[in-house]
C-alpha cells in the first residue's frame, strides 16, 4: 500500500514556543497549519488565519427564520385558518404567541450553530493521521502541536523539520495519509 504526505507535526512543551513557532512559520511563507494545545489560544488562532463569524451569522439567521416561522404560524392558525373568539379577545393575539417564538428561535440558532461547528471542523471524525504521533493524547493536557501541512505550496519536509526545531520542537514526526 503507497503512502503520501500530510505533514510534518511537532510537539512542544510550552505555549509561548508554540506561539513563536507559529509566527515563524508564518513568516517563512507556510499557510496551511493547525495547532493542538490543551486550552484556546486566541493568538495562534489569529496567526493561523482561523475565521469565526461565519458561525454567529448562521446562527442569528436560523434564529430569525425559525422565531419568524413559529410567530407566522401561530398568527395562521390563531387568526386565519381557525378563528376562534374567546371572550372577545383579539385573534391575533400578539403577546401570546411571544414565549413560544422566543423557545423556538433558541432552538433554531442552537441547532445552526451545532450544525455549522460540526460541518466546518469536519466533525465527525473517526481517524485522523495525527492521531498515530506518539504522544498525541497529551494534547488535551500539557502538551502543544503545530502541524504544517503538505498541501502548503511552500511545503518541504527537511526544511519545516529544521524550522520548527530551531523554535524548541521536542519532537518531530512525519505524517503519512494511507493511498
Amino acid at each position: 500500500m503507497s503512502r503520501r504526505d500530510y505533514g510534518i507535526m511537532a510537539e512542544f512543551e510550552t505555549a509561548d514556543r508554540l506561539i513563536r513557532a507559529t509566527r515563524a512559520a508564518r513568516q517563512a511563507g507556510y499557510r496551511q497549519m493547525d495547532a493542538f494545545a490543551p486550552f484556546p489560544m486566541g493568538e495562534v488562532s489569529a496567526v493561523l488565519g482561523h475565521k469565526t463569524k461565519l458561525v454567529p451569522v448562521i446562527a442569528a439567521v436560523a434564529a430569525l427564520v425559525g422565531g419568524g416561522l413559529t410567530y407566522l404560524s401561530q398568527y395562521w392558525m390563531n387568526a386565519i385558518d381557525y378563528p376562534l373568539n374567546v371572550g372577545g379577545r383579539p385573534l391575533n393575539s400578539w403577546p401570546a404567541f411571544i414565549p413560544a417564538t422566543i423557545i423556538v428561535s433558541a432552538l433554531w440558532l442552537a441547532a445552526a450553530a451545532l450544525l455549522t461547528m460540526l460541518i466546518r471542523c469536519r466533525l465527525p471524525r473517526l481517524n485522523h493521521p495525527v492521531f498515530e504521533v506518539p504522544g498525541f493524547e497529551r494534547a488535551s493536557v500539557d502538551r502543544f502541536f503545530l502541524c504544517v501541512l503538505a498541501g502548503d505550496p511552500a511545503y518541504e519536509p527537511r526544511d519545516v523539520a529544521a524550522l520548527l526545531e530551531r523554535h524548541g520542537a521536542v519532537a518531530i514526526n512525519r505524517l503519512e495519509l494511507p493511498a
